[in-house]
């Protein structure tokens, strides 16, 4: 993936994913659909190891990623390991292609009713139309399993690859790139202050991600903003001639700003403006009441999306856990995860506590809950959690996600 700062960040853009068995024509046909050579095309079963990540505008959709994946058929230890991290592509799929190459579909159709169970739009083909045989029974045996018609393409040809597109941009999800961080909050020439903690988190000369794109968000919406370290904030104050029409914080001193800011200034946190443009914050803000009944005898998961060694005063690995057991116990037991390291099972936990999430697609960051809310395991995030924590979660604003 390209570092180019001038970029779409991955986790914002619609994610397409290629599904079949091993020499399917996977990676011929996302070659064909890019008109590029993205992904090692090759005779051998198997070639396509690790899935591939391939950014690329799309006219209709704009920013997306097309994800190229081992065959779902890979055997061997190794073989399971590479059909994990293809599931794992699966959960971050908001459009999925699923590639049919012969008349033994069983393998295919657990995965098109999979990505169906969860609502993701699924895309039925045929590839290799210029050499399969028994074209029309495997199309006809398809459309009687899944009750739609299969796309017949060609890689090699061209042969509706345009149509594959055009399919792939009706189907992308109608609010995808619609919903604004701060939906609902403010608007046009409204003035909004921005609490930011220059932490160790955020080393010096770079800020989080999270603050980045709020920023953008903001300056979109014509929005006057100014910037202020925590240190800073009375005098920040003290300088608008009215209050602003909202404050956003970093989670971590929530409580100091909200004794400190104006009546009339409304407040929420980059995390919580997070929990409703990745998440579910609705159903955050329920679990939230599942800390009141947390004991020295529980155990919560915290989730964290980024992988790094942990840091002093970590919000994740230390501030969170602290306030946690200030509160219920030194006893209480607190897992951390990192990256996609994200458990299976979750029965062992009273509370899953999930990060912002910037560095993840919202589809992935569904498919955790999806997995919180089959097991009945209250879940939220830091910035609910927090406010929760601080007594403040009922007088904070939210945004609205249309």
């Amino acid at each position: 993936m390209s570092n180019n700062l001038n970029e779409t960040p991955s986790a914002n853009r619609l994610h397409i994913g290629f599904f079949g068995k091993r020499n399917s024509g996977k990676s011929s046909l996302i070659n064909a659909f890019t008109g590029q050579g993205v992904s090692i095309v090759s005779d051998v079963a198997g070639t396509t190891t690790d899935p591939v990540y391939k950014p690329m505008e799309l006219n209709g959709i704009g920013a997306c990623v097309l994800i190229d994946t081992a065959g779902f058929d890979d055997e061997g230890e190794l073989g399971k390991t590479r059909v994990e991290k293809t599931r794992l592509a699966a959960e971050k799929t908001d459009v999925a292609v699923i590639v049919f190459s012969d008349m033994n579909i069983e393998q295919e159709l657990y995965w098109y009713n999979s990505f169906k169970s969860k609502k993701t739009p699924v895309i039925a083909v045929i590839n290799k139309a210029d050499i399969i045989d028994d074209k029309d029974a495997l199309m006809e045996l398809i459309k009687k399993e899944t009750k739609q018609t299969p796309l017949v393409v060609s890689a090699k040809t061209g042969e509706n690859v345009k149509k594959l597109k055009e399919l792939a941009v009706r189907l992308a999800p109608s609010d995808f790139g619609a919903v604004s961080i701060t939906e609902g909050l403010c608007g046009d020439g409204d003035s909004v202050l921005l609490v930011m903690p220059q932490d160790i988190q955020a080393p010096t000369g770079r800020l989080i991600l999270p603050q980045v794109q709020t920023i953008r968000d903001l300056l979109d919406k014509k929005c006057l903003v100014t910037c202020v370290t925590t240190d800073r904030l009375q005098k920040a104050l003290d300088s608008f001639k009215q209050p602003p029409k909202l404050i956003i914080t970093d989670s971590q001193v929530f409580k100091t700003v909200w004794d400190i800011k104006p009546k009339e200034s409304m407040l929420t946190s980059f995390s919580v403006l997070f929990a409703a443009y990745k998440g579910d914050l609705p159903y955050y803000i329920e679990g939230a009441k599942a800390i009141d009944s947390l004991s020295e005898n529980s155990r919560v998961l915290i989730a964290e999306c980024c992988t790094h060694a942990p840091m002093d005063e970590d919000i994740g690995r230390v501030k969170l856990p602290r306030m946690l057991r200030q509160r219920f116990g030194q006893g209480l037991s607190v897992d951390v995860v990192g990256g996609t390291d994200y458990p299976e099972d979750l029965s062992p936990y009273d509370l899953v506590i999930q990060c912002g999430a910037c560095m993840f697609n919202r589809k992935y960051v569904l498919s955790r809950i999806y997995r919180a809310k089959n097991q009945k395991i209250p879940m939220t995030n830091y910035g609910v959690a927090i406010a929760h924590l601080c007594g403040i979660l009922d007088k904070i604003d939210t945004p609205c996600r249309r």
